[in-house]
């Protein structure tokens, strides 16, 4: 009767997951440290190398190595297996591939677009003998393939720290790997290194590993804190972006980030095209062909955008830059996972080295120990040619004799019978003497090196020497310390064009493009007319003062078009009831604008401070009982004196400089007027100008106006809040025209 056994679901389920995550960890998804490789790469390539597939020899259809791999080795999906094999073949996959392949192998564009088995052909590279070419001699352990038939490499070994080279990446239970690809002459160059000086520190390291380094050269963003996080703790990450150059109003790509997918950053652009997020971008193209696979040709609008503006927004919002996470996980000697250090991977790499050379010299050894051990005999049989050949004619068991008579081995003996008769030529004699010769050298050569760990560490160096001569190339990926990359804020993807900003006495608004335009020509509803206008620019923000001194701000772009009547302000804004819109303004936070009213008060303040982000806005200038705003004018650096007119015709002009610079309030007093005069309306201030020297200050009074030129002007030049003096009677408006100004007008008649 069978005996069942009884065992706990709990038991049972927790048993069986452990060793389906032992078996992912150990066998499918880590690397070993060793030779850098998972089971399946692995077993494809000594499968590879099995069918003579090496780097001299002619392509062999892929389907037949596939069919080795899952038939003797990996008891897995045809699918699966193909595709690690492809991996291998890819340039943008690989750094330094194994797998040389021909046909389609898929593109950086799209990875899996490779064709299927049955078309590609393949071999090995001449970088994958690194790994193989000692497989033979007693370097590594073997073991039983899945059913016993034939054994299998446990290991390769590597004759270079080949996981640092092209690196990983693999999900496993419970944990993972990432490791990116280095140079060749740095990973060879620290383990030299190492090798000379097993004390060295981390610092000492990263003078000569840079970092990580990708077959293409678009740039890593990395500053040396997040670089020594990485190799200090084996964890971290960092950016790659595309790289880049402008020609004319164009942005070419020519590189993109590891695994990024031209295709679909494409798709990304030209959705925010769609989306209006980047109207400075006015067409997109794929230029890439078999020269140049990558080249991805973004047309800017004109020569006056800033493409490196342009490009950060899209290292910002598409996978032009792309975060790449490190985490050095891999299946160390003692046969369990581990995450290395940079310094602590590199020296269980020497350690494995170090055990595989000596385990190559002790087998080399053995073979020349038995080669010299056969020629010993070989040879004492031709100092006694005639005795050794009656033997063999005459005795019935000439073995047994001649190792009696000789003193020799069953081994040597075996030889002795096994020569041929033209092998007994003198010729060969000396032959077998030179070849004793040239083995005990080397048998010399061996012992010497087994017996010193410094003359090891020598023989080590120099094989990586050779594979620096031959492999080596220098670093292709930049590092930059930092990255500008920004999504772009509603204001900057506006397109900047100049604008007029209309204000009606009703208080309409509405915006027209460009600064030609005549307000006064435009056409408004029922009785309504021009109230105020402004010029500036489209990526600006509009401020409104209303008469109560209330500044309230809308972003010049979502203004109504002037093509219509626009819309009512109150509309936008909330504001007390009985006010009314007196002013409009534009500019950038940084402009200094001159705010007055008719008592004859008014300060000097930066646009920044009448920017309001609630629509119930802010209160900005306090106006006095009575008394109405007048038009903010804005400061240039040209600008010395600022002139103020009354109704009665008082002209007074002060520098600038008299005027304070306020946040907000009253203000100082500009021009004098008496209170008493103010209150009853026989006199205030009806207009301000700003003057430059070679300004010409027009004076309009009546039906009739007057141009004064400096040598006129400049007699009313006082000081602030005085009186002034007479000019005209009952003025109307000053304006101040500069001589450039009036030479255009004298032209345009």
């Amino acid at each position: 009767m069978k005996k069942i056994e009884s065992i706990s679901l709990k038991k049972y389920a927790e048993d069986s997951y452990l060793n389906y995550a032992m078996y992912v960890i150990l066998d499918r998804a880590l690397p070993n440290i060793g030779d850098g490789l998972k089971p399946v790469q692995r077993r494809i390539l000594y499968a590879m190398s099995e069918l003579g597939l090496d780097a001299g020899s002619k392509y062999k259809k892929s389907a037949r190595t596939v069919g080795d791999v899952i038939g003797k080795f990996h008891p897995h999906g045809d699918s699966a297996a193909y595709e690690a094999m492809v991996l291998m073949a890819q340039n943008f996959s690989f750094k330094y591939p194994f797998v040389d392949g021909q046909g389609n192998w898929g593109s950086q564009d799209d990875p899996k677009s490779f064709a299927a088995m049955r078309y590609t052909e393949s071999k090995l590279t001449k970088f994958a003998n690194l790994l193989i070419k000692e497989l033979k001699s007693g370097t590594v352990d073997w073991q039983p393939n899945f059913d016993g038939s034939l054994l299998e490499p446990i290991i390769f070994p590597a004759k270079l720290p080949s996981i640092l080279l092209n690196g990983t990446s693999g999900i496993a239970v419970g944990m993972a790997t990432d490791i990116p690809s280095h140079n060749i002459n740095e990973v060879i160059d620290s383990t030299i290194y190492l090798l000379e000086n097993p004390k060295a520190e981390l610092n000492d390291i990263l003078q000569i590993v840079k970092g990580p380094d990708f077959s293409n050269n678009s740039p890593l963003i990395a500053s040396q804190e997040e670089l020594n996080e990485i190799y200090t703790t084996g964890r971290g990450g960092f950016k790659i972006q595309a790289q880049w150059a402008q020609v004319k109003n164009q942005i070419i790509i020519n590189a993109l980030p590891y695994q990024a997918s031209g295709s679909k950053i494409l798709e990304q652009i030209a959705d925010q095209m769609l989306k209006k997020k980047i109207p400075m971008v006015v067409d997109l193209t794929d230029e890439g062909d078999h020269e140049e696979p990558v080249r991805l040709v973004i047309t800017l609008k004109s020569n006056r955008v800033i493409a490196e503006d342009v490009m950060n927004h899209l290292f910002a919002s598409t996978d032009l830059q792309k975060n790449y996470r490190v985490n050095m996980n891999l299946i160390a000697l003692s046969g369990g996972p581990k995450v290395f250090s940079l310094i602590e991977l590199l020296k269980e790499w020497i350690t494995f080295r170090k055990e595989t050379v000596v385990r190559r010299l002790e087998h080399r050894l053995d073979q020349v120990n038995d080669r010299l051990h056969i020629l010993e005999g070989l040879l004492a049989v031709y100092l006694n040619i005639d005795e050794v050949i009656k033997i063999i004619r005459e005795s019935d068991e000439p073995k047994k004799e001649i190792i009696s008579k000789f003193d020799l081995s069953e081994i040597q003996a075996n030889a002795i019978l096994d020569i041929k008769l033209r092998q007994l030529a003198k010729l060969e004699q000396i032959k077998l003497e030179d070849e004793r010769g040239i083995l005990a050298k080397e048998q010399d050569e061996i012992e010497t090196v087994l017996s010193s760990k410094a003359r090891l560490k020598t023989l080590i160096k120099k094989e990586l020497i050779e594979i620096k001569d031959e492999f080596g190339e220098e670093r292709i990926s930049p590092i930059k310390e930092s990255s500008n990359a920004k999504v772009f804020s509603e204001e900057e993807t506006l397109i900047t064009e100049p604008i007029t900003v209309v204000l009606s006495k009703a208080g309409w608004i509405r915006s027209a493009k460009g600064h030609e335009i005549d307000p006064s020509s435009l056409n408004y509803r029922g009785d309504d007319e021009l109230q105020d206008f402004s010029r500036g620019k489209s990526n600006q923000i509009s401020v409104f003062m209303d008469s109560s001194g209330k500044v309230f701000s809308i972003p010049s772009h979502s203004l109504p078009s002037a093509r219509g009547m626009g819309e009512p302000i109150s509309g936008r804004v909330t504001a007390e009831s009985g006010v009314s819109f007196i002013s409009s303004i534009v500019g950038d936070l940084e402009d200094r604008y001159i705010f007055t009213n008719s008592a004859g008060y008014g300060y000097i303040s930066e646009f920044s401070n009448t920017v309001s982000n609630k629509k119930t806005g802010k209160a900005f200038m306090k106006v006095p009982d009575g008394a109405r705003l007048i038009k903010a004018q804005k400061l240039k650096s040209k600008h010395k004196y600022i002139a103020a007119v009354s109704n009665i015709g008082k002209l007074l002009i002060f520098e600038i400089d008299e005027l304070p610079t306020l946040p907000k309030g009253k203000g100082n007093k500009i021009i004098n007027i008496p209170t008493a005069k103010f209150k009853t309306k026989d006199e205030f201030m009806i207009d301000v100008q700003l003057l430059a020297e070679d300004s010409n200050l027009v004076v309009h009074y009546g039906s009739k106006s007057r141009s004064l030129p400096f040598k006129d002007w400049q007699h009313y030049i006082s000081s602030r809040a005085k009186r002034g003096n007479i000019l005209a009677g009952h003025l109307k408006r000053v304006e101040a025209i500069s001589e450039e100004e009036k030479s255009k007008e004298l032209e345009s008649e």
